[in-house]
């Protein structure tokens, strides 16, 4: 037990810590907790924008003066904004309506949502916003809550006697990341400041939250699964806008025209990445007639970009013309060399033709801009199999199966032919119970596949201390999801424990 001391300490630790903590919102100028540093802003922002703009589709490379210009919008608010950061601005090949900001001051839009803006002064609205997200430490603000939560929750733990490790894990799983509606309504009112500060007219903010407002309001599937499901727009954010707009200076720019000139690659192709959405959609519904046709629609609009080479790719690999796949995805990687997958797409399709090491090369190439593709680790795995490197393809088919794709169930169907012989308590949970003082064990087939010859070690303790070892087979199969209970025929009222763990088990097909 702990003593009144030890308890007095830890309570006493965790508010020096929460005292300690309080720092000056960069922002707002008021005193906020905060118990992570600039640093971990830093580094958090600086590891992770690579991979979230590789997973969102990769940077827009068609017209390299997009990426210009959405830069030079960006740094002329950055310049005014009250806390310098490395900003990074950079737009995303999807035609989802979105644009976020990680901390440390890395910040994208989305393709979809810049053909939706009316002016630069609405652009600048946007990015005026994840300027605040950023420079007000909203995101470290998200993980303040959640380590202060495991902080107390670790104290209260120790205090009454329990593990570090469980509350830990309790405390972890509590960490909030998305923005409050008080983030949000900063993040308007001080977006607005910087816009005037830069020389924009911030009315533009009252408009494109109108706008915002009468989308939702239509409940288009595109903002409700991007923009909106962590900006939700509101009558409320008008009317403080306008609340902003009146106190801040009158005039600025709007810049429509500009924004149109600058951005009019971007509007003339829009209808070719409008024919490439609609090109999957037939796909997935297994219309290839249809999605070839409006694939070559795109094409024609389009013939810079690498999406549409990578999905002519795949919709000729899904019919089995090898060679008219490998064409299609050695011209996506030769439009865009730096996103993930079609060089997945391609290492996988070199690895079926025969030529590994070529795939892997650019297996490895996929890996290193993303981790975390079904298929990149799905053919790693086969590749670590011809190579009799068993602990290698478990790894691989393991991050694989994570996939809820077609993909990721063949992973997991060669991640447990592989790992259930060797581990079979990881995948068929055993836990020991008395029931009308009989022990007995309930086995439950945690797997999506019926598993057979499931055999199970008891170990029992009785109160003078002596043990006892036994096992019991599962006759028959149980089915995946299921579970049944094996009765030990020993009486559990002079147990003191009792333990049980799958020993052996196959798959039954």
């Amino acid at each position: 037990m702990l003593t009144e001391k030890l308890k007095a300490f830890v309570v006493s630790l965790t508010i020096t810590v929460f005292l300690a903590a309080c720092a000056t919102n960069p922002v707002t100028g008021k005193r906020e907790l905060s118990l992570v540093g600039e640093e971990w802003e830093l580094n958090v922002g600086k590891q992770a924008y690579s991979p979230y703009r590789q997973a969102q589709g990769g940077d827009y490379v068609v017209d390299p003066q997009v990426q210009e210009y959405i830069n030079q919008v960006g740094q002329r608010l950055a310049v005014v904004s009250d806390r310098k950061l490395p900003y990074e601005f950079k737009v995303l090949n999807s035609s989802i309506p979105n644009a976020w900001a990680l901390p440390g001051g890395k910040i994208a839009i989305n393709r979809g949502l810049l053909t939706e803006l009316n002016s630069e002064a609405e652009l600048a609205a946007v990015l005026g916003h994840e300027i605040v997200h950023a420079a007000a430490r909203h995101g470290a603000k998200a993980q303040t809550r959640g380590l202060g939560l495991q902080i107390g929750i670790i104290g209260a733990a120790i205090a009454g006697g329990q593990g570090y490790g469980q509350a830990a894990s309790l405390g972890a799983q509590l960490i909030n990341q998305k923005y409050g509606r008080g983030a949000e309504l900063e993040s308007d009112e001080y977006g607005m400041q910087y816009m005037s500060r830069a020389g924009y007219d911030p009315k533009a903010a009252i408009d494109l939250q109108q706008t915002f407002v009468r989308l939702s309001e239509g409940r288009r599937t595109d903002w409700v699964s991007g923009l909106f499901a962590s900006h939700p727009p509101s009558q409320q954010r008008v009317a403080k806008n306008r609340e902003t707009a009146a106190k801040l200076p009158q005039g600025g720019e709007l810049g429509a025209e500009r924004y149109k000139k600058r951005l009019r690659t971007l509007f003339k192709s829009k209808p070719a990445y409008d024919a490439y959405d609609e090109a999957i959609k037939a796909a997935n519904k297994g219309d290839f007639n249809k999605a070839r046709s409006l694939v070559k629609k795109a094409k024609k609009i389009e013939p810079r970009e690498a999406l549409f080479d990578l999905l002519d790719g795949d919709l000729a690999a899904e019919q089995g013309r090898e060679q008219a796949a490998m064409t299609s995805y050695n011209r996506a990687v030769t439009k865009n060399p730096n996103f993930f997958a079609p060089l997945a797409k391609r290492g996988s399709l070199k690895y079926e033709m025969g030529n590994t090491a070529a795939a892997k090369k650019d297996l490895q190439r996929s890996l290193d801009l993303l981790s975390g593709y079904d298929v990149t680790h799905y053919t790693l795995g086969r590749i670590a199999l011809d190579e009799g490197n068993t602990r290698e393809a478990i790894k691989q088919f393991q991050t694989a199966s994570r996939s809820k794709s077609e993909i990721g169930k063949k992973s997991y169907a060669e991640l447990l032919r592989l790992d259930l012989p060797s581990n079979p308590q990881k995948y068929i949970q055993a836990r020991a119970a008395a029931n009308n003082g009989e022990l007995i064990v309930r086995v439950a087939n945690a797997t999506t596949v019926p598993i057979r010859n499931i055999v199970v070690d008891i170990q029992t303790r009785d109160a003078a201390g002596k043990t006892r070892s036994f096992r019991r087979d599962l006759r028959g199969t149980l089915g995946a999801k299921q579970q049944t209970t094996v009765r030990t025929g020993i009486s559990a009222q002079n147990l003191s424990s009792a333990n049980a763990r799958v020993v052996n088990a196959r798959i039954a097909n």
